[in-house]
Parts: structure tokens; C-alpha cells; sequence
């Protein structure tokens, strides 16, 4: 797989059937081994291992509903409450961050109404911090630490 920026972890591959799948620790459960999953194993172990993130409040492949239609967020992170609290989106290593992918969060942040919003292809990471009073968002330099949230 890409090498990304971010740090590495004990990664559990296998092969199923011809094909690579790699261990998701949340789901408890070997994955279809994609560059977006690449990215998100990654991400969500820097989270915990490097950010203080408690695994037991971050969740994959959040099935979302608006109406009749689903969405399907990559992972969610949740409060002591369990309310949602940040969202966060994947793309594959070559996928270049555009508006389109901010425009795909924001679809889902409609529906849960977050205080974070990150996006990562595994080689930048973009974080923000929405201030609904104000009806923005400002970007933070770094991913916040959980204690800092």
C-alpha cells in the first residue's frame, strides 16, 4: 500500500479468497484492504494511540438517513452522551482534496450538527471547527488531542 503521513501501527493483513483485507479494531472485523481503508485503519489509530481518543466513542461506516436516501459516514466520534461529535471523511491516498469532499461532509454534518468536521486522504489532513453562532467554521493547525475538544 501508499505510504501516508501518519504514524505506523501494528497492521493486520490477511488474505481471504484472493483477496487483502486488513483488521478494523473498531468493527472487530478483517475489511476489503482499499487505499481509503488504508487511510481510515490508519487514522483512527493515530486517533487513539497518538491523540487520546477513546475507542469505545469512535465508530466506522455510520449508516446515516435523510428521508428515503442513506449515507454512510467513514467514522464518527461521539461523546460521553454518545451525541455525535465529530465527523470524519477518507479519501484514497491519490484523491485530491477538493470542495467536493468538503461538500460531501457538510451533507452529513447537516444531519448531526457536529463540532468537528476532518478530512484525510492519509497525506493532509484538514480539521475545522464549526461555530454555529456565528453560521462559519474556522480550520485548526492540528488535529485537536480528545482532551483538548
Amino acid at each position: 500500500m501508499n505510504r501516508i503521513n501518519l504514524p505506523p501501527y501494528d497492521i493486520k493483513l490477511r488474505e481471504k479468497d484472493g483477496k487483502r483485507q486488513i483488521f478494523d479494531f473498531l468493527r472487530r472485523k478483517y475489511v476489503a484492504l482499499t487505499p481509503e481503508e488504508w487511510v481510515r485503519q490508519h487514522f483512527v489509530h493515530y486517533l487513539v494511540a497518538h491523540c487520546g481518543y477513546p475507542k469505545g466513542l469512535l465508530a466506522n461506516e455510520k449508516e446515516l438517513r435523510a428521508g428515503d436516501k442513506r449515507l454512510r459516514c467513514d467514522t464518527l466520534l461521539y461523546n460521553n452522551d454518545l451525541q455525535p461529535l465529530m465527523i470524519i471523511e477518507y479519501k484514497a491516498p491519490e484523491v485530491e482534496i477538493t470542495q467536493h469532499v468538503f461538500d460531501q461532509i457538510s451533507t452529513y454534518n447537516r444531519l448531526l450538527h457536529v463540532d468537528y468536521l476532518i478530512v484525510s486522504n492519509g497525506h493532509h489532513h484538514y480539521c475545522c471547527r464549526m461555530d454555529y453562532e456565528k453560521g462559519g467554521y474556522s480550520f485548526l493547525e492540528n488535529i485537536p488531542l480528545y482532551e483538548d475538544l
